[in-house]
């Protein structure tokens, strides 16, 4: 048989077409029958989204003759998302034996930089003379706009330090200094910039906000003008990000929509662009729909419907408490959409079985009607549906193994994963076929769980390796990433010491990596000699946990004095715990160092080699583990966030760990800044420009609302993170709450009574009524 490519006659051509559409389901096929205009499709967890628009823009090229000068566009959010969908969509193209070039997939930003850069007098951006930042060097810029407005702003600057009450005293005045120039102004700048600038607002438009809003605050609080800070801090980075000639992700689509302005620019993109299809648009932001809706209208004719297909699932937006991602956005879209007719919800869903719906259906439900996360709706009104006799794909709504849902209450956390480790042996025996997975809200469970898990002898001698399984844990992969970060902060504390800034970027390292007890850095921090080297007069603090890391701190500045910059690595390494993938991955950076200052072999030379490395992101970690079968292989164990878990599937699922404190928890003001309140200024001022976002008829929340609003929102985005775990299971889902937790996940083994969260004793309930 010829190995070319046969090309389909029209007949075959309109049985491929119609196979293609017999394989969907109902909502999926909705979709596929999209001819033109708006379309919103919101979709279930399990629903096949990225199945069904592949198959919907196979139709499209089909129908409409696509070609290379007039294709689909179909925007996703990840690369490995565009990859996996260009391969579905290339499948289709295949059988219906039509060209390859009749579409693109491309990420967002991937998109925006491909039309700023065609004309770059008109979007002002020329990569010949402009560089993209990177998150190291973004991080330097905020510190860099916090000195300038210090120093520009000093009234408001001795505001924020007397904060509600202060009396003076001189070693409180740089404790709180350090917290505001560290911690609560660059959080501050770093949340304001994204939401703003993803809000198509620039500094100047922040101060006219900031005068607009409510200026009745309390007396203990006047005079912290959070918007008027915050437009300070952001027009001093847009202006050094100009001085340097960079961009972020978000001038990216600036500048696109700078291109598309232009009429004769907009008209060539819109007459090479036939429709776009967007997925996972419950994650878009304002000015990214802006983007896609140009691209999408007809050209000439700015009143027309555009061809615009926007499919995602607003119950799974899972990102706007760290993103300037908004569920709010695609819900209003959907709303108008249904006006007109032109809303699909893509309903039904062969993932998993019928328990686990129905207790994802019971929990969207309670949640939404007990108004738990007070004014707001954490979830659209859609129920996930099981799939008839007769789905037309394989494998659907699978039976469950035992009862499909199991909800405990074990005595401690320790239990917790004992119960896990015996439950996994005992499935594993009967079903060796089978997926596992171990969901945790925050990476320190995860660490808790895999020292457990490691160490046969912790959990009743249960060896998951002799038994054959599997343990992949996607927490301990992402710490070697950052290897170089954590060797730079090292390095730049050895190399000067008496840096307030250096002392507590290495205390930051330590604490994260377990070394030392969680504490108020601050105070360890203000005062550098004292603390490393303190004399008869000097009274540092002298808790157990500040001795320990006074001891961490004095054996790396002693390190330098004995040993050679390219051994200082693997003695960082050894310091910090390295595991077998990080020592490797140490040795590999260290090697790579030493080769680029064979010349000149200092410690400066070897932190500007890293400063180079960390900044261009360009070191690859060294992978022990085989990953390219991802995280949900058969025979293996996965422990891995409830955030990375989206999109991914399993057929057992386990939940440990499910405490009020942690779901859906309260927004927490950290110790060493609660001088300024009750509040964080980063997240009134995230709530405050979402209120002018959302269009609340211009009305600008006071601090102390904003903060009430910002509660509200981490609640409902909280329950979400909880859906979404809870729908991950295909056959199994066990959840629990131990009856005593940690009061901190940095201290494990510091126990107390804990409360379940919420929806356990409501699913509880729900199961016996259902018996």
């Amino acid at each position: 048989m010829s190995d070319t490519m046969v090309t389909a006659t029209p007949v075959d051509r309109e049985a491929v077409l119609a196979a293609i559409r017999a394989g969907l389901r109902r909502g999926q096929q909705a979709l596929a029958d999209w001819e033109g205009g708006r379309l919103a499709v919101s979709a279930v967890p399990g629903s096949g989204k990225s199945t069904g628009m592949a198959a919907a823009a196979a139709i499209a090229i089909a129908r409409h003759q696509l070609r290379l000068n007039r294709q689909l566009v179909l925007v996703t959010f990840t690369r490995s998302a565009a990859a996996n969908l260009k391969a579905k969509v290339r499948g289709h193209l295949k059988q219906l034996g039509l060209p390859q070039t009749s579409f693109t997939v491309s990420t967002l930003h991937g998109l925006a930089l491909s039309i700023a850069t065609r004309n770059p007098e008109l979007s002002n951006l020329n990569l010949e003379t402009l560089t993209l930042v990177s998150p190291a060097q973004n991080n330097r810029i905020l510190r860099t706009c916090v000195e300038q407005w210090i120093v520009a702003n000093p009234d408001r600057y001795h505001n924020l330090i007397a904060g509600r009450q202060f009396d003076g005293e001189e070693t409180e005045q740089l404790r709180r200094q350090s917290v505001l120039r560290t911690e609560v102004l660059p959080n501050l700048a770093h949340t304001v910039i994204r939401e703003a600038k993803s809000s198509g607002l620039m500094p100047a438009d922040l101060s006219v906000l900031a005068e607009n809003a409510n200026p009745a605050l309390p007396a203990e609080v006047e005079g912290y003008d959070v918007l008027t800070i915050a437009a300070g801090l952001y027009d001093r980075y847009q202006s050094l990000l100009a001085q340097r000639g960079w961009i972020d992700y978000d001038d990216m689509i600036l500048a696109a929509l700078r291109t598309l302005d232009d009429p004769d620019s907009c008209r060539f993109w819109q007459e090479r662009t036939f429709a776009v299809f967007e997925d996972e648009a419950q994650d878009s932001s304002p000015l990214q729909t802006r983007l896609l809706t140009l691209l999408a209208g007809h050209p000439g004719d700015p009143t027309g419907e555009p061809n615009l297909v926007r499919v995602g699932d607003p119950n799974q937006a899972i990102n706007s408490t760290f993103t300037p991602a908004d569920p709010v956005f695609f819900n209003q879209f959907c709303d108008d959409c249904r006006q007109s007719g032109r809303l699909v919800t893509m309903d039904q869903a062969g993932r998993s079985s019928g328990v686990i719906m129905a207790a994802a259906n019971h929990m969207l439900a309670w949640v939404n009607q007990t108004r738990v996360a007070g004014p707001e709706t954490p979830f659209r009104d859609q129920a996930i549906a099981p799939v008839p006799a007769n789905d037309p794909q394989p494998g659907a709504n699978p039976t469950p193994l035992g009862a499909g849902l199991e909800l405990l209450s074990p005595p401690t956390t320790l239990d917790s994963v004992k119960q896990i480790a015996q439950r996994v042996s005992d499935l594993y025996r009967e079903h060796p076929e089978a997926s596992f997975a171990i969901l945790v809200r925050e990476g320190r469970q995860g660490t808790f769980i895999g020292n457990l898990l490691r160490h046969p002898d912790q959990v009743d001698g249960i060896d998951l390796a002799a038994l054959g399984l599997k343990f992949y844990d996607v927490g301990e992969q992402d710490r070697q990433t950052r290897v170089p970060e954590e060797m730079l902060t090292l390095l730049q504390f050895i190399e000067r010491p008496h840096s307030p800034d250096r002392l507590k970027g290495a205390l930051r390292v330590l604490v994260d990596r377990q070394r030392v007890p969680t504490q108020d850095l601050n105070t360890l921090a203000q005062a550098p000699e004292q603390f490393l080297y303190p004399g008869p007069l000097d009274a540092p603090p002298d808790t157990e946990a500040a001795r320990l890391a006074r001891r961490y701190c004095a054996g790396l500045l002693r390190s330098r004095l004995e040993l050679p910059p390219y051994s200082l690595f693997s003695f960082i390494g050894l310091t910090l715990g390295y595991n077998q993938s990080e020592l490797a991955t140490t040795d590999k950076l260290a090697a790579r160092v030493s080769q680029q200052i064979r010349y000149d072999d200092t410690l400066a030379a070897a932190i500007g080699v890293l400063q180079d490395i960390v900044g261009s992101e360009r070191f690859t970690a060294v992978e022990t583990e085989d990953t390219d079968s991802l995280y949900t292989r058969p025979g293996q164990v996965t422990l891995i966030t409830m955030h990375k878990a989206k999109g991914l599937d399993w057929d057992v699922v386990f939940l440990p760990f499910l405490h009020d404190k942690t779901i859906p928890g309260t927004l927490w003001v950290p110790p060493q800044g609660e001088f300024l309140g009750n509040f964080t200024l980063a997240e009134v001022a995230r709530a405050q420009i979402r209120a002018y976002a959302h269009g609340e008829h211009g009305e600008i929340p006071d601090l102390i609302t904003a903060w009430e609003q910002a509660k509200h929102l981490k609640a409902a985005e909280e329950y979400r993170l909880l859906y979404v775990a809870m729908t991950r299971a295909k056959r199994l889902l066990w959840m629990s709450a131990a009856q005593q937790a940690p009061f901190t996940w940095s201290k494990p083994e510091a126990v107390q009574g804990a409360q379940p969260c919420p929806v356990l004793p409501v699913l509880r309930a729900w199961l016996q009524a259902a018996e």
